[in-house]
C-alpha cells in the first residue's frame, strides 16, 4: 500500500521541522512537501496531490481559517488537520476551524511542557490521526435513512429520563448539529463527553450555548442535572453523576484515563448506567477509536437504548462503528436525522408511555 502523502502548512521554520520528525518515523506516512503560508500552501497541492494537509492557524497573509476556505472550495474531501495552541485564542480559532471545514486537530507542543514528552505526544496524535482520516476518506458511502436493528427502539415502554452523548473526531460540528435542534422544553438533562483538551470544552460549552435554545455550559461538580440543561464533560476530567437524596448532581474526577481518554465515553454511560437504570438514551457520534462501546453495553444490560450516528455522515466511524459491531445499537441515523430521533424518542415517547400508564389505569 503507497504511503501516505503530507503536506505541511506552517510559517515557522522550527514548527515544519518539529512536525517532518513526528512523521519520520511513521513507515506508511511521507511528507510529500511544505509550505511557509497559505498562499503556496494553495499552489503546491495541486503538484503534490497529497492524501492529507496539516495547516497552521496562525500566519502571515493568508492565515489558517482562510486557507481552509479556500481548500474547501477547491477540494471539499481532502482532509485537514489544524494545528493549534493550547490558550483560548487558540481554542476558539480551532473551533472555527472545525466548523470551516476541519477534519480534526492536534495542539503544538506548549512552553512549559517537557519537549521530548511533548514531542511523543505530538508524534502519537498526528500519526493516528493522519491514519485514520486517510483511510476514512478511502471508504466513504452514501447515507442512508436511519436504520433500527432491534425490536426494542422508540416504542419502549418506558421513558427516558436523561441524555448521554459521546464523540470525538468531528464531534464539534457534530454536536452544533444535534444540540441547537433540541427544543427549549427538551424534558430531561442532556450530558456530552466530546475528547478535547481544557480550555476548548469550555469553549465549546460556550459556542453551543450561543446558538442554542438549551443551556450549554462546562460541567461543574455538584451541580444539579435538570431538563433543559446540557453539561459538557471539563478536560482532563472524567464525568459521572450520582444520586443525592432525591437529587441527581454531577461529579468530576481524574481518575486513569480509559481508551487513553479523560474525559472518556465509557465512564460516562457507566455512570449514567448505574443510576438511571433502563431511563437512558445513549448517542454515540463520529470519533476515532471505540470509546464508549462498552459504556454502550452497560447501557444496555440496565435496559436503555443506544443509537448511532451512521458511517455517511461521521467524519471517522471508529466509536460508531465499534457499537454497532459490538451489536449495542438500536438505532443507526444520519446525522441530520439524529435530533429528530431523539425528540422522537425522549417527548413523543414520555407521551406515549404517560398516555398508556393512564389507560391501564382506567
Amino acid at each position: 500500500m503507497p504511503a501516505i502523502q503530507v503536506l505541511i502548512v506552517d510559517d515557522s521554520v522550527v514548527v515544519r521541522r518539529l512536525l517532518c520528525e513526528a512523521l519520520a518515523s511513521a513507515p506508511d506516512i511521507k511528507v510529500a512537501g511544505t509550505a511557509s503560508n497559505g498562499a503556496i500552501a494553495l499552489a503546491r497541492i495541486p503538484q503534490l496531490n497529497p492524501d492529507i494537509i496539516t495547516l497552521d492557524i496562525e500566519m502571515p497573509g493568508l492565515n489558517g481559517i482562510q486557507t481552509l476556505v479556500e481548500i474547501r472550495k477547491l477540494y471539499p474531501r481532502l482532509p485537514v488537520i489544524m494545528c493549534s495552541t493550547l490558550t483560548e485564542r487558540g481554542a476558539a480559532t480551532t473551533l472555527e476551524a472545525l466548523a470551516a471545514g476541519a477534519s480534526d486537530y492536534v495542539t503544538k507542543p506548549s512552553n512549559s511542557s517537557s519537549l521530548a514528552n511533548a514531542m511523543d505526544q505530538l508524534r502519537q496524535d498526528l500519526v493516528t490521526k493522519i491514519t485514520c482520516l486517510a483511510r476514512c476518506r478511502s471508504t466513504i458511502s452514501e447515507p442512508l435513512p436511519a436504520i433500527s436493528l432491534f425490536k426494542r427502539t422508540a416504542s419502549a415502554d418506558h421513558t427516558i429520563d436523561i441524555l448521554a452523548i459521546g464523540t470525538s473526531t468531528g464531534g464539534p460540528n457534530a454536536l452544533g448539529e444535534v444540540i441547537p435542534h433540541l427544543p427549549q422544553d427538551l424534558p430531561v438533562p442532556v450530558v456530552v463527553v466530546q475528547h478535547m483538551p481544557p480550555l476548548f470544552t469550555r469553549m465549546l460549552a460556550d459556542r453551543l450555548n450561543s446558538r442554542s435554545r438549551l443551556a450549554v455550559q462546562e460541567a461543574e461538580p455538584g451541580k444539579l442535572l435538570e431538563p433543559g440543561q446540557v453539561w459538557i464533560a471539563r478536560g482532563d476530567y472524567h464525568m459521572t453523576v450520582a444520586r443525592k437524596g432525591l437529587k441527581t448532581v454531577l461529579e468530576l474526577n481524574q481518575d486513569p484515563p480509559e481508551n487513553y481518554c479523560r474525559p472518556a465515553v465509557d465512564v460516562l454511560f457507566r455512570s449514567v448506567a448505574q443510576t438511571y437504570g433502563p431511563n437512558v438514551l445513549g448517542i454515540v457520534m463520529t470519533g476515532m477509536g471505540s470509546d464508549g462501546a462498552r459504556g454502550a453495553a452497560y447501557i444496555r444490560e440496565a435496559g436503555g437504548e443506544i443509537f448511532v450516528q451512521d458511517e455517511a455522515s461521521s467524519v471517522v466511524w471508529g466509536m460508531p462503528g465499534a457499537v454497532v459491531n459490538s451489536q449495542c445499537a438500536n438505532k443507526v441515523c444520519p446525522l441530520p436525522e439524529i435530533s429528530q430521533e431523539i425528540v422522537r424518542r425522549v417527548v413523543v415517547g414520555r407521551t406515549q408511555t404517560s398516555l398508556g400508564a393512564m389507560t391501564a389505569r382506567v
